[in-house]
């Protein structure tokens, strides 16, 4: 039964569906433990935006810039910009959630900061692994109503580039997560019980992106049971 690369088909519920549904449980797992750990005020009464400086400092970095954003759990690190973005839950927050997000965002200036070798891949390839999930649908479309084998082949391999992205992507966010915790406990930031606290909200964090290589793994092989048995018969 086939109907188009992304409507639906027995391989993407017997695949798909259980991988995103994991993702859902994943990311409403997330909030929830945010939500829980943003009741418990930190001992050190510091806002995200000033641990991410101390930590930022201590690290001998002064050239990252720290600025408010909008909406919950949207932090990142923009390595183009030297931009620090902590949400509006984290930037002015003294909750051991936020501190614990504010850490992990700073562990990724970090790793630009020493040149982290994952961090420099995923950076590398963010751009054409972007690009091949937008054309390998069309390539995989056009090589199976035109007969061109070859633009379905290259579809399948652009459409792999996801999973690459995903796998990489996991070493990052992990070792991230690792230089937060140790950061706020060599700063003194944070107690040991409060340590303990935000490593909960980072490992649920951690998990979603455990969630979205699933996801990605599931999608490639749909489509190599989809197109390539359409390629052999």
């Amino acid at each position: 039964m086939f109907f188009g690369p992304f409507l639906f088909d027995y391989w993407y519920f017997i695949l798909v569906v259980p991988a995103l549904l994991f993702a859902g449980y994943c990311s409403a797992n997330v909030n929830n433990t945010f939500s829980k750990y943003s009741k418990i005020r930190s001992y050190s009464n510091l806002t995200g935006a000033e641990v991410a400086q101390r930590i930022l400092s201590n690290n001998g970095i002064f050239d990252v810039n720290i600025v408010k954003g909008r909406g919950k759990l949207t932090d990142h690190y923009d390595p183009r910009k030297r931009l620090l973005v902590l949400s509006e839950a984290v930037f002015d927050k003294t909750d051991v959630a936020a501190l614990g997000v504010a850490a992990h965002e700073v562990g990724h200036a970090i790793q630009h900061n020493t040149g982290y070798s994952f961090l420099k891949l995923r950076n590398s390839i963010v751009g054409v692994t972007n690009f091949a999930s937008r054309i390998s649908p069309i390539l995989l479309i056009l090589g199976l109503f035109t007969g061109y084998g070859i633009l379905v082949d290259i579809g399948i391999i652009l459409f792999g580039g996801a999973v690459i992205f995903q796998l990489i992507t996991l070493p990052v966010e992990y070792d991230a997560s690792r230089r937060a915790l140790s950061n706020l406990e060599s700063c003194g930031i944070l107690q040991n019980d409060e340590i303990s606290s935000s490593k909960k909200v980072l490992n649920a964090a951690a998990l979603t992106y455990v969630a979205g290589l699933l996801v990605a793994v599931a999608s490639f092989l749909r489509v190599l049971l989809i197109f390539g048995g359409r390629r052999n018969d």
